[in-house]
């Protein structure tokens, strides 16, 4: 692939990271306006493991979509290195390995914070 495509991909990828942040965002808010109103204070068993259930499927499917993503990334960054004459641009985006790579980190351990969050909220 030549730079501009890499630089096309990156992107993208970068984008597939944000939007797979959208669903389990509006569930973590649907949560959030509930435990405030205290509606899990009178809900039934059932629902309170349904919205667990829900949190926790919203999460998981986002976080592999965003590792995914950021290997599929770091492997697009090895193909920027091999570029005859990289822009600025591509030099700066093939040496951000380590940021990704924390990125994938934090990924999974905000991830795993949140739903302890989530889990408290929901079950008090």
């Amino acid at each position: 692939m030549d730079e501009k495509s890499l630089l096309k991909q990156w992107n993208q990828m970068r984008a597939q990271i944000i939007q797979a942040q959208v669903a389990p965002a509006l569930v973590l808010i649907g949560v959030l306006v509930l435990a405030a109103i205290g509606s899990f204070e009178t809900a039934s068993d059932g629902a309170k493991y349904l919205a667990l259930g829900v949190a926790a499927a919203t999460g998981i499917l986002a976080t592999i979509s965003q590792y995914a993503a950021v290997r599929e990334g770091e492997a697009l960054l090895l193909d920027l290195k091999k570029i005859d004459k990289p822009s600025a641009l591509s030099q700066k985006i093939a040496d951000s390995r380590g940021l990704l790579s924390l990125s994938a980190i934090a990924i999974v351990a905000l991830d795993l914070a949140i739903f302890a969050l989530v889990v408290l909220a929901v079950l008090g």
